[in-house]
């Protein structure tokens, strides 16, 4: 029998009394040997310098809020864990539960005040929005859509890193989209701008909700078309052709990069193909 999903997002009543909590600040999550979800009316007790509250969703059936903190606090037997450090993790599901929180908790800090008068904004009940009253203007989380994009030319893949990347790891290349842009002309302007080469046969792949802070990463993978690689200056340290059978070390299994990766190294070898991360079945 299927397992009912561990984590699905809801607008929750902050009202409401009970429930569980995770904390966030600018080191990431508060985390003790239980994990990252503590009890709201034990939190309510620690003086915590909160910013504001969320509810964020259900974990095992069970509401979970977001408490969004001014600066970080040290409280006995707890530390602070980045989001990359779970992604790295093995519970994909706590991964997705907190990339989520990370999301509201950012929008939450960055929408205090009304980007149009700068008034205080207040929460929308039963609305995942922020609103000022002096405006009229409501506010809503935001996500970015990016292209990611694998280039391939034959038994080679083109894999580029960047200055902020991990030592020695590559990767495929990415970038936000431009107003005005589809998706497909990203991924052109973008390859062309980090490597000037051309592409063709552009392929849709899948998404995944990225939250580093809010991006949504539209997977491609496109053929090479012509051109010499030229890494972009201060963006790309290094790119390369790599042969599938002699490759660099990669990004986390967890990244859409690596599943594009691993799908056309599945494609070209008749293995089984990977699961796109995030729509594995619960």
């Amino acid at each position: 029998m299927t397992r009912p999903r561990r984590w699905t997002t809801a607008v929750l009543d902050t009202q409401a009394a009970g429930g569980w909590a995770v904390v966030h600040s600018d080191q990431g999550f508060l985390r003790d040997g239980n994990g990252v979800m503590f009890p709201r009316e034990w939190l309510k007790r620690q003086a915590l310098p909160l910013i504001s509250e969320h509810g964020i969703g259900h974990f095992d059936g069970e509401p979970v809020y977001v408490q969004v903190l001014r600066h970080p606090v040290e409280l006995e037997g707890t530390s602070w864990h980045t989001l990359r450090q779970f992604m790295l993790a093995d519970d994909a599901d706590v991964f997705q539960k907190l990339g989520y929180a990370a999301q509201i908790s950012t929008w939450a800090r960055e929408h205090r005040f009304c980007g149009s008068c700068g008034q205080p904004m207040q929460q929308v009940p039963r609305e995942r929005a922020m609103y000022c009253k002096d405006c009229d203007l409501r506010s809503y989380p935001r996500i970015s859509p990016s292209m990611i994009v694998l280039i391939t030319r034959g038994d080679e893949v083109l894999l580029a890193r960047s200055p902020r990347f991990v030592p020695g790891v590559y990767s495929t290349l990415a970038g936000f989209a431009e107003p005005g842009e589809s998706a497909e002309d990203c991924v052109r302007r973008e390859v062309m701008e980090e490597v000037q080469i051309k592409v063709k046969n552009i392929q849709y792949k899948g998404s995944q909700c990225w939250p580093f802070p809010h991006s949504m990463m539209l997977g491609f993978h496109a053929e090479y078309d012509s051109g010499e690689i030229v890494p972009q200056a201060d963006e790309i340290e290094d790119a390369q052709w790599f042969s599938i059978h002699d490759m660099p070390p990669l990004p986390a299994s967890r990244s859409i990069a690596r599943y594009l990766i691993d799908l056309y190294l599945a494609q070209k070898s008749g293995a089984a193909e990977p699961v796109l991360p995030g729509q594995a079945d619960g």
